[in-house]
């Protein structure tokens, strides 16, 4: 009688190795992806959030996040009755809730004598079924209950603005005096500064009537820097439509503009000595097109202002000193719109427009 050993034997110890070497399981997209450059490079955890989640916290779009000193992570969206979800860091949901921001866009932590509080932009552009509506923005600070501080007095009431002019703000600042910057990113493209108590000081930046390369041209985002010591902080501005990040004195003088070609970046993070920020999309010169279909990653800049990894985008490469302009490498994500890094050095990338999933996580590896 013929064993599997006798015939194993009989045909050979090239087809027997065939034979009894195991099967490789197919990569899992989810766990397998590997994306960055250098010493920021990450596996994908598309699945961070558990399935079953959206059935009591649907979400339409993930716009921004922040995590507070109990390890919580707050995110702001623009479903219309649950428009802040509250995540524990290994992605489950604790809560939802929140039904007047419908434009929920902007979400900014700020510590004050042991207490946090939330700054929530609603940037006044809200979806209804197939429409898109336009109505004034507003800026709210909240404790982390929701309980609502006081909201930032309109443009035009303290004379600011004009009639006629769009507010329609992005996101807030806060300096280590605990005055208050906003950005007029989908309005006039203006940096309004107040007080700690919401009292209005200046207005600087725009798009109209400053030089061009100074301009704020879609104004998404901005940032407090501290690297350099709480001394000399500067404020970091996104001017998306340019693909760059402008930096002005906290009284608004212009400084420099840091460049990132191919990608029209959102709020920049600053984490560490390092600057990270979404790619909404890419636009690549040498592609010589824009287009709304997918093609969004995430860029890391160091304190010398130069990306070191664009984790879901092709390599950074400079030469003679400039960057080589940036594109979607990875099919990771759709529209990266915010980025919040934890304590260990992983990445929440929030998303616009990406089919309402919820944030994916990026496991630093390096």
């Amino acid at each position: 009688m013929r064993t599997r050993r006798h015939f194993l034997a009989g045909i050979g110890g090239a087809a027997a190795s065939l034979w009894i070497q195991p099967v490789k399981a197919a990569p899992d997209p989810r766990k397998d992806t590997i994306i960055g450059h250098g010493g920021f490079r990450y596996r994908v955890h598309k699945d961070w959030v558990p399935p079953g989640q959206g059935r009591h916290h649907p979400i339409l779009n993930c716009h921004e996040m922040v995590q507070v000193r109990d390890g919580r992570l707050f995110m702001i969206g623009d479903h219309g009755t649950h428009q802040m979800l509250v995540f524990k860091p290994d992605g489950t949901i604790l809560d939802s809730w929140g039904c007047v921001w419908p434009g929920g866009h902007g979400l900014t932590l700020s510590r004050e004598n042991g207490e946090e509080f939330l700054f929530v932009t609603d940037s006044g552009l809200w979806k209804s079924g197939n429409g898109g509506y336009r109505q004034t923005g507003r800026v709210t600070k909240i404790d982390l209950t929701g309980r609502e501080i006081f909201s930032l007095s309109h443009p035009m009431s303290v004379g600011a603005y004009e009639p006629g002019m769009n507010f329609n703000p992005t996101e807030t600042a806060i300096a280590p005096n605990g005055d208050i910057y906003v950005v007029d990113g989908y309005g006039s493209q203006y940096v309004l500064r107040y007080d700690p108590k919401g009292r209005f000081l200046q207005r600087f930046g725009g798009k109209e009537g400053v030089p061009l390369a100074e301009r704020l041209n879609n104004a998404h985002g901005v940032a407090v820097d501290l690297r350099s010591g709480a001394e000399t902080a500067t404020l970091l501005v996104t001017s998306r439509a340019d693909h760059c990040f402008r930096r002005f004195t906290l009284e608004g003088k212009y400084l420099e503009t840091i460049a990132v070609p191919g990608c029209m970046v959102c709020r920049p993070v600053i984490s560490g000595q390092e600057l990270y920020a979404g790619v909404c999309w890419s636009k690549n010169p040498e592609l010589n097109k824009l287009t709304n279909n997918p093609s969004g990653f995430t860029v890391v800049l160091d304190a010398e202002g130069k990306v070191v990894s664009a984790p879901g985008g092709t390599e950074p490469v400079y030469e003679d000193g400039k960057l080589r302009p940036l594109t979607r490498a990875e099919p990771v994500f759709d529209h990266g719109h915010d980025v919040c890094v934890l304590e260990n050095g992983d990445l929440v990338v929030c998303q616009w427009n990406a089919f309402q999933t919820y944030p994916i996580r990026l496991e630093r590896l390096s």
